[in-house]
């Protein structure tokens, strides 16, 4: 854990491409409209922390701490989320770009994923119970061995989603959505 402890600040336009943020635990900030690009964040803590019309494009965070953490209007592609450490980990995402981001073998259950696109993000071995994908877009998302119950799908549309291998008790889907559960057995629906 970092000894410098930064609470209750507002970080706007900062651009942490070239400088990285420094490594502390950043406790209820608020940072709008900040460039973490590239940027290597392992090893932060950030509790209670909203972020909004960020970048992290392919960011680095392995060991990272996200605590209750909100995601608005981000920009978050291709990052790693199952590098961060997951102890207390708790986000969610509003208006983000998620595509080719990975949670791969995590615990997110309950997350809220709101207006998000998440073309080919990766949810292969996570736990998604209860999670909710409200008018999310799902192009070639991956879901394998993914659990699904009670998941909320209802507004959600361009999945593709194997019934086979996905647990998907109690999981809510439209009557738009069946063809992404039904892909599989290549079979049309009129």
């Amino acid at each position: 854990m970092p000894d410098l402890l930064i609470e209750d600040k507002s970080f706007e336009a900062q651009k942490y491409t070239t400088d990285n943020l420094k490594k502390a635990e950043y406790d209820n900030c608020i940072f709008k409209d900040c460039d973490f690009s590239e940027s290597d964040l392992s090893e932060i803590v950030f509790s209670e922390c909203r972020f909004e019309n960020c970048n992290f494009s392919m960011v680095r965070l392995v060991g990272t701490s996200l605590k209750d953490i909100y995601f608005m209007n981000c920009k978050l592609v291709g990052v790693s989320f199952e590098d961060c450490n997951d102890f207390l980990f708790e986000v969610a995402f509003e208006n983000c770009t998620l595509n080719l981001a990975s949670f791969f073998k995590m615990d997110i259950s309950g997350t809220l994923f709101k207006n998000c696109s998440l073309h080919e993000a990766d949810f292969a071995e996570s736990n998604l119970q209860e999670a909710v994908f409200e008018d999310c877009d799902l192009q070639d998302a991956v879901f394998e061995r993914t659990n699904l119950q009670k998941a909320d799908f209802s507004s959600a549309y361009n999945y593709s989603i194997n019934p086979e291998i996905n647990p998907l008790e109690h999981a809510r889907f439209s009557l738009s959505g069946l063809p992404g559960l039904l892909q599989k057995y290549n079979i049309q629906i009129k």
